[in-house]
Formats: C-alpha cells, structure tokens, sequence
C-alpha cells in the first residue's frame, strides 16, 4: 500500500466516512449526498504514476438519445472550470465529475487531499439539478447554463 492510498485512507477515517475498496485497484468507493443529491465518489491512487484522481459520479446514466444534448451542456459547463471538469461516456451514458493532484517530487498530504475532495464535491452538487434538467426536460443546454450562470453571479 502506497502513500497516497494511505492519505486517502486517512482522510475518509477522519471524515468519518464509509470506505468500500475497489476490487483489484488501489481505490476507495463511497456514497456521498449533497443540497441537490446524492452519488457515488471514487478516490484513486496510481502510485507508480504519483497521481490522485478523485471522481463523483452522477447516479443516472444519459439516455443514449439524449447523449449529445448532455455533452454540448457539459462542454459549456467546462468551458473556464479552473479545476476539475466533466466528463461524459458516450457508449454507457456516465457522468462523471474528475478533480485530481499530481504529487510528483512532492507528497499528498491531508490538506492536499481535502481540496480536491472538496472542490470535487461542491462542483458536483451545484450542476447536480441542471444535469438532471438537461437530461430529463426540453430545455436546450444553452439556456440551462445561462440560468446557472446568472444564479451564480
């Protein structure tokens, strides 16, 4: 077990929440919920790359015909994210929502870990309705993010 697996480790026992290991990876699962919902968080460790990769994944797959409309949203969404972005699976429908640390020459430390845990989350949980609205209404991607755009200014 490497030290950016134990920092993770770390941080979940601290944060008193549930660690679920990923079969055959260097990985803990967890379930997270927010103001807006609730989703499944996946924290990674690639050691032999000096990475930690943080992702929460939205809980409904995009219907295939609804696959482009969601990633035209997610790419205006993405468009000027200083850290992290979305991410869209075109062949089973997945979202997800990546931040992540490379720690090369350096180390991860809680702190380090708790940023881009954090930042992941509250990014999640802020586009959780509007990824719902595009994927469930008729609005086009367009004015889904004006509107969030304008709500947050």
């Amino acid at each position: 077990m490497g030290k950016i697996f134990k920092t993770i480790q770390h941080f979940f026992q601290e944060e008193g929440w549930s660690m679920l290991p990923v079969e055959d990876k260097t990985a803990l699962g967890t379930k997270l919920s927010g103001e807006n919902g609730q989703w499944t968080c996946l924290a990674l460790a690639k050691e032999d790359e000096d990475l930690f990769i943080f992702y929460s994944i939205y809980p409904l797959t995009v219907p295939l015909e609804k696959r482009t409309t969601v990633a035209e949203f997610l790419t205006r969404v993405n468009y000027g994210m200083l850290i992290g972005n979305f991410e869209l699976d075109f062949e089973d429908g997945e979202v997800r929502y990546k931040t992540s640390i490379n720690v090369r020459e350096d180390r991860l430390s809680f702190v380090l870990a708790k940023h881009v845990i954090y930042t992941n989350i509250a990014m999640m949980d802020r586009y959780f309705p509007s990824l719902m609205q595009v994927i469930q209404g008729e609005d086009s991607p367009i004015e889904v993010v004006f509107t969030i755009e304008k709500d947050l200014c």
